[in-house]
């Protein structure tokens, strides 16, 4: 594989426009307390979106995640509860 800087700044990008977006929202739930905002925020960042998302890129995504061992699904799990990356 040949490294490509120009996909590097692009990724960079938009991880910089996904954690600056990721505040928008609360300026209409000013009221709510921050643990709600933070529990609503959560729910749809780590539930929804990769629901959503590997739906979208994958065309039977149950079915390869039925064809993963265990312990791959084992250490991607860690490493996301970690905060760290799984790649």
């Amino acid at each position: 594989m040949t490294p490509n800087p120009l996909i590097g700044v692009v990724f960079h990008w938009l991880g910089g426009l996904a954690s600056g977006s990721f505040y928008v929202p609360f300026r209409a739930v000013r009221k709510w307390s921050w643990e709600t905002y933070w529990l609503v925020g959560g729910v749809f960042s780590w539930i929804i979106v990769p629901w959503v998302l590997g739906s979208t890129i994958s065309t039977d995504l149950l079915g390869v995640l039925h064809q993963t061992q265990w312990d791959t699904i084992g250490w991607v799990t860690f490493s996301a509860c970690c905060g760290g990356s799984a790649g």
